[in-house]
């Protein structure tokens, strides 16, 4: 008899924050659902021609609620899986940095995206924090530049247009085919290369569960979906491992 634990990787989108305040993109809710026109903030070739663009970017970062926001008990119960005993990984595609403020070891949660604190320069690659450009944005500076090279100044984040990093997503790769178990959460699953981590998983003999309200195009390859709201489902599928 063995008391080992299974390996369990988490993608995580959008939907596991929005009970945290932080609206999700697509939903019938979403940031790009209610206003289409604000994914052009999203696409890099609009963020890097039209100054406009940048400057409604960068009063949307300062602005964004994801700075006052709270983990909710879907991020806690990971943090809960985690200190369990079980081996977790979590592949997010948020922005928002909420699993490790709710307790998740950073250095087990992979940002396929970035995250929102930290800004670098397209030209030079220098890079600093949000909060000091967005302090130059409320003391009047719309659109700042680089302080190095006078660049185009954006987000740590991967914009529509933009690779995601190799790096980052060969190591997701990594864990999706190292899993037993992954739970996709919260995310539509239509963006890709992160939605296919989810075939990567079931060819390497993973068990797929999809928590998510709506249709997703993975879903043939679930064992389970679960389509309850997130910080329920998500504290009682921790609760149910746990108890084994």
């Amino acid at each position: 008899m063995t008391d080992r634990k299974p390996m369990i990787a988490v993608l995580t989108g959008a939907g596991i924050s929005t009970e945290s305040g932080i609206p999700d993109f697509r939903g019938p809710n979403g940031v790009w659902t209610r206003d289409p026109a604000k994914e052009k903030l999203f696409t890099l070739q609009n963020y890097l021609a039209d100054p406009e663009v940048r400057k409604a970017s960068w009063l949307a970062r300062k602005d964004n609620p994801a700075w006052a926001a709270e983990p909710n008990a879907a991020h806690l119960a990971l943090v809960e899986l985690e200190r369990a005993g079980f081996s977790v990984r979590i592949i997010t595609q948020n922005i928002d940095g909420l699993h490790q403020k709710a307790g998740s070891t950073p250095r087990k949660v992979l940002e396929l995206h970035g995250n929102m604190f930290t800004v670098r320069c397209v030209s030079c690659r220098e890079e600093s924090t949000m909060r000091e450009a967005i302090e130059r944005v409320e003391a009047g500076e719309p659109d700042p530049a680089c302080q190095q090279c006078g660049g185009i100044l954006k987000a740590g984040t991967i914009m529509f247009g933009e690779s995601l990093n190799a790096a980052t997503l060969d190591s997701a790769a990594r864990i999706a085919m190292a899993a037993e178990i992954f739970w996709a959460v919260g995310t539509s699953l239509t963006v890709e290369p992160a939605a296919s981590l989810c075939e990567v998983a079931v060819r390497s003999g993973a068990t797929l569960t999809i928590v998510n309200a709506d249709p997703t195009p993975y879903d043939h390859l679930a064992a389970h979906r679960v389509p309850d709201q997130i910080g329920e489902a998500l504290p009682q599928m921790v609760r149910e491992l746990t108890a084994l």
